[in-house]
């Protein structure tokens, strides 16, 4: 399809005629299915601590949040839910943190070795801003894919609501680019509706999906956590109108949007949109451009103090009614439940013109 100016991105957010909409659903919906088929492929999501060295304005867990209650799995727990993962015929496991720096990059690094030689899964980390050491560590390990959103493309909003650490500047789109030399699929998305976000600033945020030519892309609401800096002022944005809504229906045409700028992405519906439609939130996200679910595989012990944001959804459902859960839910809309690790279309052409010196040739890989 054509590529979307900036002006189309702008026009399209900001409708909301019905109909029109209903025309965007249709596009990105084709589009998933001539790029990234019918298939839905689940990926075990396993929240493996709540500690965080980052004092974000959005986020429950922020390291100066004194009422969170702070845990670490242990490897035999991790591994645990990796085998679960098999069970259920998961073809990948994401292994979510926050920025723990007492969880060591070598206690992950073994870790992912163990996941990589007892099982056939692909392993995706999200644990937040490190260093080339820890990255190539991690990836020399086995891992596959790497999360790291960037949240938005406005720099000065970025800085504040994500303050640097000391000595450490943040430039996340400089860590996805050595992500994306060491070989790793890489993703990264951005938060719909933040206090400040502009709509232009979220058309650009659209076309850096584009420019880094992410595998992976991740949309979802700012849902103001009330231990946040930013939940105080949020009120007070609501009222301008450059501002971006935090929105349902929103969040629906960024992700459709996403979707129509980077047609091969694997995109999910996240749960961030079943915490605001516990209903109809993750069918919804999936009839409009979305091809991924992310079922928690998180022991409820843990799950109900890894609160990035509150009244999250699937916070005491077991692993396994989890898991049943999303296959009804998609089966329901007349799609397939996925097999093998779903890699991004784009990752594996590159594999296919370059393979990875650490991994050996694309048919090397499970």
């Amino acid at each position: 399809m054509t590529a979307l100016t900036h002006a189309e991105l702008i026009h399209w957010l900001r409708e909301t005629d019905d109909s029109r909409l209903d025309t965007l659903w249709r596009m990105a919906d084709e589009t998933r299915r001539t790029h990234v088929g019918d298939a839905v492929h689940l990926r075990g999501l396993i929240e493996f601590s709540s500690h965080c060295a980052r004092a974000c304005a959005y986020c429950g867990l922020r390291a100066p949040n004194s009422a969170v209650v702070r845990y670490r799995m242990t490897s035999d727990e991790i591994v645990e839910c990796a085998h679960q993962a098999v069970a259920f015929g998961y073809g990948a496991v994401v292994l979510q943190s926050g920025e723990d720096r007492g969880f060591t990059a070598a206690a992950l690094a073994d870790i992912v070795r163990r996941i990589k030689d007892e099982t056939p899964l692909a392993v995706t980390l999200s644990v937040g801003e490190r260093d080339n050491a820890e990255l190539a560590l991690w990836r020399a390990a086995g891992a596959d894919r790497y999360l790291l959103r960037f949240e938005t493309s406005n720099s000065a909003l970025y800085r504040a609501i994500h303050p640097d650490l000391p000595g450490r500047p943040s430039d996340r789109v400089a860590q996805l680019m050595r992500l994306r030399a060491l070989g790793y699929e890489i993703g990264s998305g951005a938060m719909i509706g933040i206090p400040g976000q502009t709509w232009d600033d979220l058309a650009r945020d659209l076309f850096l999906f584009a420019e880094l030519e992410l595998d992976m892309i991740g949309v979802g609401p700012y849902l103001p956590h009330p231990d946040t800096p930013l939940a105080a002022i949020t009120p007070l944005h609501a009222i301008n109108p450059q501002q971006v809504p935090n929105s349902e229906e929103m969040t629906y045409k960024a992700l459709a949007l996403a979707r129509l700028t980077r047609p091969t992405a694997n995109i999910p519906a996240t749960t961030a949109l079943a915490t605001l439609n516990k209903r109809y939130g993750r069918e919804l996200g999936l009839r409009r451009g979305a091809n991924v679910v992310m079922p928690n595989l998180t022991p409820p012990r843990y799950r109900e103090q890894y609160q990035i944001y509150p009244d999250k959804a699937c916070l005491t459902e077991s692993a396994a009614d989890c898991h049943g859960c999303m296959r009804w839910r998609i089966e329901s809309i007349g799609r397939t439940v996925g097999v093998g690790r779903g890699d991004s279309p784009s990752q594996l052409a590159r594999q296919t013109a370059s393979p990875d010196p650490q991994k050996g040739p694309l048919s090397a890989c499970p």
